[in-house]
């Protein structure tokens, strides 16, 4: 079983380095693609943002839980 340990590592970080710095590849970018990346990237700001939108309130009263626990702590020990 230790055996197979000595291997493992040095094989994921053949994949990995296989995976993030590919062979040449001869490939088409439509000149489509740059907006529809911009377009994606501006749909998950625009989600993110009407996202922390709508919880808002919740963030905010948590946040003011936690800090407010903190002062009255302060409070008792003095």
């Amino acid at each position: 079983m230790k055996r197979h340990r000595r291997w493992i590592l040095p094989l994921a970080v053949g994949v990995l380095f296989y995976v993030v710095f590919p062979p040449r590849v001869q490939a088409y970018l439509d000149p489509g693609t740059g907006s529809y990346v911009w377009q994606m990237l501006l749909a998950a700001l625009v989600g993110g943002l009407f996202a922390l939108k709508m919880y808002w309130q919740r963030i905010k009263a948590a946040l003011a839980n936690l800090f407010s626990k903190d002062k009255e702590d302060e409070q008792v020990r003095d």
